[in-house]
């Protein structure tokens, strides 16, 4: 699995990569200035959680299920959060509650990787 998280972790990198091109270049003359505040901060936090699901990877074989599960909570957070305000913003679709859900699946990874670290180990 810890490959699995580096292989996600670095996949999404490159999706924060290339959309923070596709802000930078192809709206920046065109975009209301929310949209960019909302392509930003999404670029942010999808980059935030790429580098958690890098150190997810090295830290899964000391956190157990619970570090493998924060890894897919991470994911899946920061593909349905960030995925809704990258649809939003470039093609004004509206999805309702899926960048909250995702939202709320993120900051569960971030318990999840916290209790890993807490838990009792034999």
């Amino acid at each position: 699995m810890q490959r699995t998280w580096i292989g996600l972790g670095a996949l999404a990198g490159l999706g924060a990569v290339a959309m923070a091109a596709v802000a930078a270049h192809a709206l920046a003359a065109s975009a209301d200035p929310r949209t960019g505040t909302m392509l930003r901060d999404a670029i942010q936090m999808q980059g935030w959680h790429a580098l958690a699901l890098l150190f997810t990877a090295l830290w899964a074989s000391r956190g157990g299920t619970l570090a493998h599960l924060a890894g897919a909570a991470f994911g899946l957070g920061a593909l349905l959060f960030c995925g809704a305000i990258y649809v939003l913003a470039l093609a004004g679709l509206r999805l309702p509650m899926v960048a909250p859900v995702g939202g709320t699946v993120a900051m569960l990874g971030w318990v999840l990787l916290g209790l890993s670290a807490l838990r009792r180990t034999a």
